[in-house]
């Protein structure tokens, strides 16, 4: 088809092209402006929406107060521990002071010292009795720092407990928002693909036709990019749904467009032949033949053979002769390439072969 434009209707008509692509690059940066803003009309859900929240500001009130108690314990226990310490030294520098006083007691066996030896005990008595209150007081601060450990952990189980129920809450609730985003995307986009497709069907070559192919483009790359990465999984059940679905609509209509393209084809070449030459368009009939297919049967036909002047699978005439200078030419060209003769005058009951032949 290309071959038979003027130079100049080539040019304009990649301008025209590059019109439609700018075109429907604008339509697509718009359109991808309103997908993306599409999310924003549902609310941000988070863990906090779906938690129970009485129970869970009861089991973090819980978590904050053992989390202090365990803390103050484990000071306390530092300075129970440090006091013990303290206690155990003591003790242990006195029974050294009674075991050496007491050696060189029996070594004199001064009854006068009777007394002192009194003392010496007693007080030793009151070291150890001492060492082991501190050591009560550290028992204590231990089991009050286990005390404290453990409810911190029976309010954390408490609290995650709650959030786990809420995960699972909150995933439904994210699914459902996926679905109806999915809906809103659906519900902008199918009245584009609706749109497109009477454009493309009753558009395509009218004089608008730049636009109109500017808005195929952007109404394809609006679901193929723009909708269908964004279907939901539910496990691939959808995804597999809508795929089946898309795919017996679409091989639905491509094979009762092959049945009707077939069926008209049928009856076309029971027609006469002047008849299918004068209805079939002269753009259409170029392109055909540039690419070595008949023009009416569209099969495929030697068309350097010059013996050829007839489809063999058709019956279309090809080829004639112009009966001003009775050059072999092509049947649907509108002028003879060797004389300048219309093809008005010279068909389309010229003969295809030339006179006295």
């Amino acid at each position: 088809m290309n071959k038979a434009l003027r130079l100049s209707e080539k040019w304009f008509r990649s301008g025209l092209w590059l019109v439609a692509v700018a075109f429907a690059g604008f339509l697509i940066g718009l359109g991808g402006t309103v997908v993306r803003n599409l999310p924003q009309v549902e609310q941000r859900l988070g863990l906090e929406d779906f938690i129970d929240q009485p129970a869970a500001r009861q089991a973090r009130a819980a978590i904050e107060q053992a989390r202090q108690a365990r803390q103050a314990a484990d000071e306390a226990l530092d300075q129970a521990r440090l006091k013990l310490n303290a206690q155990r030294a003591d003790a242990a520098s006195a029974r050294e002071t009674y075991a050496n006083w007491l050696a060189a007691r029996q070594a004199t066996r001064q009854p006068e010292q009777d007394a002192e030896l009194i003392r010496r005990s007693a007080a030793l008595d009151a070291l150890k009795a001492a060492e082991r209150r501190a050591l009560a007081a550290v028992e204590a601060q231990q089991q009050a720092a286990l005390d404290a450990r453990q409810a911190e952990e029976r309010a954390r189980r408490t609290l995650q407990t709650l959030e786990a129920e809420a995960a699972g809450r909150l995933d439904e609730g994210l699914r459902r928002q996926e679905l109806r985003v999915f809906l809103y995307r659906l519900a902008l986009t199918l009245p584009l693909l609706a749109a497109a497709g009477w454009l493309f069907a009753r558009q395509r070559r009218s004089t608008w036709w730049p636009f109109v192919w500017g808005f195929v483009f952007f109404a394809l790359f609006t679901f193929f990019v723009e909708l269908v990465p964004y279907l939901p999984d539910y496990g691939g059940y959808v995804r597999h749904v809508v795929g089946i679905v898309v795919t017996v609509v679409v091989g639905r209509q491509a094979i009762l467009a092959l049945n009707r393209y077939l069926e008209r084809q049928k009856l076309a070449e029971a027609r006469p032949d002047a008849e299918r030459r004068q209805e079939l368009a002269y753009d259409v009939a170029l392109a055909r033949l540039a690419k070595g297919v008949c023009p009416g049967c569209e099969r495929a036909v030697e068309l350097g053979n010059t013996a050829i002047d007839y489809c063999p699978h058709c019956g279309i005439c090809l080829f004639d002769h112009c009966r001003q200078c009775t050059a072999r030419k092509s049947a649907f060209s509108r002028f003879c390439h060797a004389c300048g003769t219309s093809a008005a005058t010279s068909g389309p009951g010229a003969s295809p072969h030339p006179p006295g032949a």
